[in-house]
């Protein structure tokens, strides 16, 4: 069965936890004494329905609160496919924790409680989702029921988000609206009554017709390598392979190769997973690749295809989402993560502060702050293979982390 990995987003009191506990109640993937946890603390809240948020807020001052401030990971299936939620905090100041877990989504959820409309944080959540190019978004207008289910105050959200839509660069994203309310479970997964003007599918029907393939989409092939394998036993006396996983395209046998950042050429000897051996691999497998030549190839090199070539550089230009309490500055070092590879890197220029109401760029900024986004360039070490993120997710992103404290700072995205 195929996993799906959802985020979601939203400003506070969107009703996000209430609508994952919802999805969970209706599809039968609560246990019972969680259930009946949630009961009992409801009854002594003293409320007359059901608090789903209970079901996926965890930490305690969450549940004090009444909000999410950590990223909670939610898995439950339904008979067609299985999911992977990542429910993500809607305060300004948790815009980090909403951009990590979004990083590895198939898909994403924005809340917009109807009564509100769009508002600052929402202007945020759907640009973070376009940055990371998550290609299908599902515009869920919740709280439908405390308008009495307009249709004209859904018109009204669904020509906003679409006019901000027509300013993102990104324009391979799939838009779906689904007026519903997460307390009541209109249109979560079962069909609304009280919405005879809408025709199109329950949140849950939606989700499990979406494609559950691997994140990233079909490009250039790229193979980091993480490990050398030399077994140096009698039976595999002279076996050299090298280990990784396959991003943007398929690997097969007797394919030409060139390791980067060497240059040297070969062809693909075997690929082998534990005791099976296959003649092509497709993107997403974790293989042992060995080749025909005996070239130095060791961790931090990358084999691709002949004339599919990253850029190798040591200066690059990325877009970046700050994630220190202490601010980025021109000029300041840091460690660059890249894949398995790494480098010392030095940020030259910090080129602008990209409004994230697509309403435009503040140039040449004095420093860059926690949950801020904005354009830098940055100058390494040594050389790294790389592309665009637009044209390869895996190999065209990066993290920043500080020499001194080891913390991971920015997230960067290459352009």
């Amino acid at each position: 069965m195929k996993v799906l990995k959802i985020a979601t987003a939203g400003s506070v009191d969107d009703g996000k936890s209430t609508l994952i506990g919802r999805i969970l109640y209706d599809t039968k993937s609560l246990t019972d004494d969680k259930l009946e946890a949630i009961e009992e603390k409801s009854s002594q809240r003293g409320f007359d329905y059901l608090d789903f948020s209970l079901a996926t807020d965890g930490l305690v001052a969450e549940r004090e609160q009444g909000i999410t401030i950590d990223v909670a990971h939610i898995y439950f299936s339904t008979r067609k496919k299985s999911f992977i939620i990542a429910d993500t905090p809607g305060h300004i100041e948790y815009t980090r924790n909403m951009v990590t877990g979004a990083s590895t989504a198939q898909a994403s959820i924005v809340l917009i409680d109807a009564r509100n409309g769009v508002v600052e944080q929402t202007y945020r959540h759907f640009f973070i989702n376009n940055l990371l190019r998550i290609k299908d978004v599902v515009i869920a207008i919740n709280k439908m029921d405390l308008v009495d289910f307009s249709e004209e105050k859904y018109n009204q959200i669904k020509g906003e988000i679409e006019y901000l839509a027509s300013k993102s660069e990104y324009k391979n994203q799939n838009l779906t609206f689904i007026p519903l309310s997460a307390l009541q479970g209109d249109n979560v997964v079962h069909k609304s009554e009280n919405t005879p003007w809408y025709n199109g599918e329950t949140l849950m029907h939606h989700l499990e017709r979406l494609d559950a393939d691997d994140i990233n989409e079909v490009s250039q092939v790229r193979f980091p390598v993480q490990t050398v394998i030399r077994p140096k036993t009698e039976e595999y006396h002279d076996f050299r392979g090298y280990a990784g996983k396959i991003y943007g395209g398929d690997l097969e046998i007797g394919d030409e190769v060139a390791v980067l950042p060497s240059q040297t050429k070969s062809r693909i000897k075997s690929i082998n997973f534990f005791d099976k051996e296959y003649v092509r691999a497709k993107r997403g497998s974790s293989v042992t690749i060995t080749l025909e030549d005996n070239v130095n190839v060791s961790r931090g090199d990358m084999l691709v295809k002949t004339n599919e070539e990253p850029t190798i550089a040591k200066q690059l230009e990325a877009t970046i989402c700050w994630m220190d309490k202490d601010p980025l500055q021109a000029s300041q070092k840091y460690y660059i993560k890249h894949g398995v590879n790494d480098a010392q890197a030095k940020i030259t220029q910090l080129s602008s502060i990209i409004k994230t109401d697509f309403s435009g760029i503040e140039e040449n900024p004095s420093e860059l702050v926690l949950n801020q986004i904005g354009d830098i360039q940055l100058k390494l070490s040594k050389p790294l293979a790389f592309d665009s993120y637009k044209d390869n997710k895996s190999n065209g992103s990066f993290i920043l982390i500080n020499p001194k404290t080891n913390n991971t700072v920015g997230v960067g995205f290459i352009k």
